[in-house]
Formats: structure tokens, sequence, C-alpha cells
């Protein structure tokens, strides 16, 4: 990949401040794609201070009528479709993931704008009743200026997340995408300014999480953060927002558990299995990474999971042959290396480990075969900690009881799978399992119309859906006397 890039503020494509640049390495082979400028706290106020005069001068939120910022959102989901193969392979080249799952998230970030561009025209009030002296209204208004942090496993998508009902709500943003994966942030801001977002209204920093994700949160111009990311990274945002009580929703990890009782449908709930921890390389915040299999059928299960791993070919996610991809860096293919020898050490059975892609142009790549391990106890560190990559640690469970104790032994509550043809047992764990998404017969589905976001540890607030929205809004109320 030819040219080096720029971030965009204001309106204009841009260096650093002090023009320091970073790499971007493409997965597969390690070597360098292309740079992009390494923002810093100069570059963080220089954008915050553009969202705020657009925000401020209400050259979004105020003089543009919601008719005509749907129609820009709307544009905005055109602009993406008609460059889908392009974005899809920059994805690819810049995260690893196998070019399939690059497209099909191409087409649901640009339904993500048309989903919120519909919403636009309905951010409807509400007049309570108070007496015949009074009238009492209830309106929604922006939050104002919106800083949004997003992470390298979906990096296209999870910007469409925060950015389009940030735009709905009439707010106007900057975006910080994840140092590793910063390339499709900024085609979307290409795409913004072609469709008619008015200066100021989103900007694109990129950089370091230290260099410009902590001064993003730390801006006293910036109203609410947004961030998808790890634990640990989450806790200091969350501190850093708090602060200065400004208004924060946190999306972060997750070590799903994946039920699998023995009156299942077996194949479907095996492949649901294996797709709900394989896919994207696993890494996946809610990847079901914790597989609880109801003892009559565990020896089965184990074999059919072993089975569908082997089957699974690494390789470059442009080739069509296919799928699975590199993990993201050299520093996330190390971080899961060292947890399959944790697992290894703490006495967990490899029942899998895959091998490596052959070929000298992958030999730079960041691959993690998938592994499979039978762990003794819940206790072990694979199964309680989050791994982010194509580890699976398998559990026997007696009964229904026992699975539920086993989902809920976990700081985290982002996602659960339940598989059982017992409605009502499915039922009964999906209420007792404490996760703000609990699928039954499914895994790793998150429509836009739905929500998005975990119990515990695994953050606070939701996104996607009205509720995604809400989270850019603030109720005001307006109370009139009429004496």
């Amino acid at each position: 990949m030819s040219g080096e890039r720029l971030m965009f503020v204001g309106g204009e494509w841009t260096e650093a401040r002090d023009g320091a640049r970073m790499p971007v390495f493409e997965p597969a082979t390690g070597t360098t794609l292309t740079s992009v400028p390494a923002g810093g706290a100069a570059d963080v106020d220089r954008a915050v201070t553009a969202a705020r005069h657009c925000f401020d001068e209400n050259r979004w939120s105020g003089e543009v009528p919601p008719r005509r910022r749907a129609a820009v959102l709307n544009r905005m989901a055109e602009g993406i479709r008609a460059r889908a193969g392009e974005l899809a392979r920059l994805e690819v080249r810049d995260s690893g993931k196998p070019l399939s799952n690059a497209l099909a998230e191409v087409e649901e970030a640009a339904f993500i704008f048309e989903y919120y561009a519909g919403w636009v025209t309905k951010l409807a009030g509400e007049v309570t009743p108070v007496g015949p002296e009074a009238i009492n209204m209830i309106v929604h208004e922006p939050v104002g200026v919106c800083g949004l942090i997003v992470p390298w496993n979906f990096p296209l998508l999870m910007a469409a997340q925060k950015v389009a009902p940030a735009l709905a709500a009439g707010c106007t943003a900057v975006l910080k995408p994840a140092e590793d994966t910063p390339l499709s942030a900024l085609e979307l801001a290409a795409v913004a300014a072609a469709a008619g977002l008015p200066a100021g209204a989103l900007n694109v920093v990129t950089g370091t999480g230290p260099g410009a994700g902590a001064p993003l949160v730390e801006h006293p111009g910036i109203d609410k953060i947004s961030f998808t990311g790890s634990r640990e990274v989450g806790a200091m945002v969350a501190a850093g927002a708090g602060a200065a009580l400004k208004r924060v929703t946190l999306e972060l990890g997750g070590k799903s558990p994946n039920v699998l009782f023995a009156d299942a449908s077996f194949d479907e709930a095996v492949a649901g299995t294996c797709r709900g921890v394989f896919d994207n390389q696993g890494e996946v915040c809610s990847a079901g990474t914790r597989v609880l299999i109801q003892r009559d059928v565990f020896d089965a299960a184990l074999a059919a999971i072993t089975e569908r791993a082997s089957a699974i070919r690494l390789g470059d996610g442009l080739d069509p042959l296919t799928t699975m991809g590199p993990l993201v860096s050299a520093r996330q293919r190390d971080r899961v290396n060292r947890y399959i020898e944790i697992g290894e050490r703490e006495g967990a059975r490899v029942v899998y480990a895959g091998t490596p892609p052959i070929g000298d142009r992958l030999a730079g790549g960041y691959f993690v075969p998938p592994v499979v391990f039978h762990a003794p106890s819940q206790r072990l560190r694979i199964a309680q900690e989050e791994i982010f990559g194509p580890v699976m640690t398998v559990l026997p469970f007696d009964d229904a009881e026992e699975a539920i104790r086993l989902a809920n032994d976990t700081a985290f509550g982002l996602g659960a799978a339940v598989w059982t043809n017992d409605v009502r047992q499915g039922l009964r764990v999906a209420k007792a399992v404490r996760a703000g998404v609990v699928w039954l017969n499914d895994t790793q589905a998150a429509p836009t119309e739905g929500i998005w976001g975990g119990f515990k540890a695994s953050g606070i607030g939701r996104e996607l859906g009205r509720q995604g929205l809400e989270a850019y809004l603030e109720p005001k109320q307006i109370y009139i006397n009429l004496t």
C-alpha cells in the first residue's frame, strides 16, 4: 500500500502538530503497510475545539433540520456501500480477518447509518400532566461533544456503532481509532465529508492510547466518552471521565459461557460452539470461550469440536480458502501464546492444537492456530481471564443448576449461549445467567435493532438500538406556568 495517511480535523486532512508518525502493520505478513500521524494532546485539542465550535455554533444539530441530518446519514450509508469492496479489503490488510467477514461487517456498518438516520425524525418528547395551570414538557437534546474510542477487532463496524448514533442525536465527535487498525476510520471521515457532514462534526485523530486516547478522555471540552476495549483500560477511562463527571459508556471484555445441553440439536450446537470461539480469530469480546458441555454428551461433543477445529484453514484473509486469519499484532499473538503456556502449566489438557500456515510470505505473520483445552477446573486462569484469541476451554456439567453456577462464576457478564431443545429449560437458564446478551440456540448475533452491553465487569450502558441513541441524549424538563 503506497502513500502515507493523514488524520482528519476540522474538515481538513492534516499531520500531527509535531509531525510524528507511526507505522501500521499488515498482520498476515508482519510487514509495514503504511503510516499514520501519531497524534498527541495538541492534536486532540485541535479536534475537540473543532467539534466544540461546530456544536456550539449549531452547524450540525441546530441549523440542520432533522430531515437534512437524516439525509446526510443516509448518504454516508450509500458512500460506504459504494466502496464496500475497497473498504473490506482495507480492513483485511489492516486487521487480518477473512474477506468474507470484512464484507459482512462493511454492509452492517452501512446499515447502522441507515438505521440511525431513521431515528433522527422520530426523536419526540412528551408532555406530562401536572394540572390545568401549567404545561410540563420533556425534550431530548444532544449531550454535546463526544470522544469515541474504538478497538481493533471490528474497526469500521465499531466506529459506525458509535459515530452513527452520536451524529443522529445531534452531537459532534472526535473518533480515536485503535493504533493497530486506524485506516478504515480515516476512510469513514472521507465518506462523511463527501456526504455533506459539516466541518468539525466528525474528527478522526490517530495515535496511541496514552498519546491520544488519554488526552481525549481528560479534555475539558468533551461532554461524553464512549469506549470499547479491555476491562483494565476501561477502568482507567471511567476514572478519568468520572473525575470530571462526564457521561460515559463502556463496552468492555467478556469470558462468555457456551452451555451445551444433551438434548440440543447436536450438529447445530457443535457448529455454533466452534463459531462462537473461532470466528474473527477469537478476537471477539463476547466469544463463548468457556464451553460447558453436559456430561452425557461430553466425549462426543469434544470429538466433534476437535474435528471442526482441525478443518480450520489459517492464511491470508484475502485468500478465499482462508477461514481464520492472523491476530492483529505481534503483541496480541504473544499474549495469546502466553495464555496457552499458562493453561498447560496449570494442568489443562490440550485436546487439539492446530498448525500455522505454510509459506515464506506468511512466515512473519501473527498467526496463532486454534487450541482446545479440557480444563480440570474453572479456577484455571484460562477459564477466568479474557484471552482474546482462538483458545477454547471445555468443562463438563451434570445438570442445569450446575451449568448456571459455572456460567455465572466469572467477573464478566457480556454474553452467553444456551443450546437446548427444551424451551422451558432454555428460558430458565437464559434468565438466570447474569449477562447482557443471551443467545438461545444461536451465538454472536448482534442486530443493530437490538442492544449490546454487559453486566458486572463487562461495562456500563448499552449500545445499538434505541438505547444506543439515548446514550447521546440528555433529557430536559421545561415547565410552563400558565397562570
